[in-house]
C-alpha cells in the first residue's frame, strides 16, 4: 500500500508557524523536528556559559543568545536553535530579529540523545556558515570539552579539555572559559545517596 506523502513545508510557512508555537522546533528539507526539553544538567552547563561570555562580551560588540534564538544555516537550509551562539555585528533574517545569520562561535551542550548529531551532521551543516570560527561542545555528564577552530587555510582543528584546571581561550570572541566556571553546580553520575556536587573549590 503505497504510503501518504509528506506535507512538506517551505521555511517561509515553517517560520511562520514557528512564531506562534509553543515550543520550539528545527526545521530541515520541509519537515519540522520539535525539539526535546533538557535535563538540568545540560541547563546549568548552558546557563554558566552563556553568563560567562555575556560578562565577559559587555565592552565588545559581540552578542551573546541563550536557546531562543534561532540560527539559520543558509548553504544547507538548516534552522536551528543552538544552546549557546554569539554574533559579532550581529545580522537577522527579518525585522523580528529571531533567526540570526551570521554567528561567530556556536556552543552545543551534549547529552546521550544529541551527542552524535552535534558532532557530526550538525557540524557539517554549521561549517558552512562564512562567520562561524569556533565550534564548542561541552559534555552535561562528565567533564569533556572539545573547542573546534577554523584555520586561515579553510581547515578546522580540534582542541580537547577534560581537566578541571583547564581554560578556553576562544579566539574569535576575545572570551577565556574556564571547566571550574562552565561545570559549576554540576553533578555527575546517577543521583542518590552518594551522589555529590563537582567540587570546584
Amino acid at each position: 500500500m503505497p504510503t501518504q506523502p509528506k506535507n512538506y513545508l517551505t521555511p517561509e510557512q515553517y517560520l511562520e508557524i514557528e512564531e506562534k508555537a509553543e515550543y520550539k522546533s528545527e526545521y530541515f528539507q520541509g519537515e519540522m523536528f520539535a525539539m526535546a526539553g533538557a535535563r538540568r544538567a545540560h541547563n546549568l552547563v548552558a546557563g554558566n556559559a552563556s553568563y560567562q561570555l555575556r560578562h565577559q562580551s559587555r565592552q565588545s560588540p559581540c552578542e551573546v543568545y541563550q536557546s531562543d534564538m534561532r540560527v539559520r544555516v543558509g548553504a544547507t537550509g538548516l534552522y536551528t536553535y543552538p544552546d549557546v551562539v554569539v554574533a559579532c555585528a550581529p545580522q537577522f533574517l527579518n525585522e523580528q530579529e529571531s533567526t540570526l545569520l551570521n554567528p561567530t562561535l556556536i556552543v552545543e551542550v551534549l547529552s546521550a540523545s544529541t551527542e552524535a548529531y552535534d558532532r557530526g551532521p550538525k557540524f557539517k551543516h554549521y561549517r558552512t556558515i562564512e562567520s562561524l570560527r569556533e565550534y564548542l561542545l561541552v559534555a552535561s555528564e562528565c567533564m569533556d570539552v572539545e573547542l573546534r577552530r577554523l584555520q586561515p587555510d579553510g581547515e578546522w582543528i580540534l582542541r580537547p579539555f577534560d581537566r578541571i584546571e583547564d581554560v578556553i581561550d576562544l579566539q574569535s570572541i576575545g572570551c577565556r572559559l574556564a571547566l571550574a566556571d562552565l561545570y559549576e553546580k554540576v553533578e555527575f553520575g546517577e543521583r542518590g545517596p552518594g551522589a555529590r556536587p563537582l567540587d570546584l573549590t
